[in-house]
């Protein structure tokens, strides 16, 4: 199949810049160095590339992720990197062996109490180390892993995510912001115990040299958002549209709102300017070239793992070749 073919608006992977950002990671961060977050790109198909790549373990933020994960036969080694209070449905994944392993976060007596009661053996201890979201205050971290182990509860360690860091368009003031983090971590550690520290993103994971794991998850799509701040990977996500309307100033494209995450900022459509995103159409001014209704027009999405949640499907291609369409089936919870 040609991409011309493809009904629009529609998702394409550039096969070259995925396999070009799965070995750049890989190299970087090998084997169990990296642990990928499948929240990104919700597509068991691409999380098969990346254990192919050496990585065995993977991050999920959904109970579906963890349960399409283990569907797929990658569930050797499971981390629930979010608190969840509704956890049977993981253990009932751990007793029919669908999984093999399962870690699930936790950061209160509350979802250490769900944990053990649905059948969850092995816990991390979730640590605030900046971000306002979840996490336990590093000075309650030793306490809680003692609750955790009182109700036979295996601690492995800590994770925490420095994602105040990643928005620090400088490298060395996300470094440092890195540092201030990592030892707020190390410092719950100390108290903690246990071989892991889990912590990391795309843009801090040749700073952050305190994590045993990186939780990386964009690197693998890219975006035009976090591209800029590690360059060595390439933006592979793409939304294919069809321009609808021209007018004497501006042309519309039939991808929208509904088809986009868009908390990351517009689009970027090489060679035009955007001047606005709506629930169907994008609307932009050509620089460079002039455009006719029918035309295909491709998008780049700030912002790769809500855009990717929006659709069912994706495609990878090289040029105008469809190589594989892949289904997206890790979408909802």
């Amino acid at each position: 199949m040609q991409t011309a073919a493809l009904q629009t608006p529609a998702l394409l992977v550039d096969a070259d810049a995925l396999e070009h950002n799965l070995a750049t990671m890989a190299a970087a961060l090998p084997g169990d160095r990296l642990r990928p977050h499948v929240k990104a790109h919700k597509c068991t198909a691409l999380a098969c590339l990346q254990a192919e790549a050496g990585h065995n373990g993977f991050t999920c933020a959904t109970v579906r992720e963890v349960e399409g994960m283990a569907a797929a036969h990658l569930g050797h080694d499971l981390l629930l990197a979010n608190e969840a209070l509704d956890t049977h449905r993981l253990g009932i994944l751990l007793r029919t062996g669908r999984a093999t392993r399962i870690t699930v976060a936790v950061d209160s007596e509350e979802t250490i109490a769900a944990a053990a009661e649905g059948g969850i053996d092995e816990v991390l201890i979730d640590v605030n180390v900046g971000l306002p979201r979840c996490g336990v205050d590093p000075s309650d971290a030793g306490r809680l892993a003692d609750t955790a182990r009182g109700r036979g509860l295996q601690v492995r360690g800590v994770m925490g995510y420095e994602g105040q860091a990643t928005v620090i368009a400088d490298r060395d003031e996300r470094a440092a912001a890195v540092d201030q983090a990592m030892a707020l971590l190390q410092k719950a550690h100390q108290d903690v115990g246990g071989e892991v520290l889990s912590a990391g993103a795309t843009v801090t994971y040749d700073l952050n040299t305190v994590a045993t794991e990186i939780q990386a998850g964009s690197y693998a799509l890219m975006d035009t958002t976090f591209q800029p701040l590690v360059p060595e990977f390439r933006v592979a996500l793409r939304l294919l549209t069809t321009v609808i309307s021209v007018s004497s100033r501006w042309a519309v494209c039939d991808g929208g709102l509904k088809a986009l995450g868009m908390d990351h900022g517009n689009p970027t459509i090489e060679g035009a300017d955007v001047l606005f995103v709506s629930d169907e159409h994008t609307t932009f001014i050509p620089r460079d070239r002039r455009v006719k209704v029918g035309d295909r027009i491709q998008l780049l999405p700030a912002h790769v793992d809500p855009t990717v949640a929006y659709h069912a499907h994706v495609h990878l291609v090289r040029a105008d070749d469809v190589l594989e369409t892949w289904p997206v089936d890790l979408r909802g919870w």
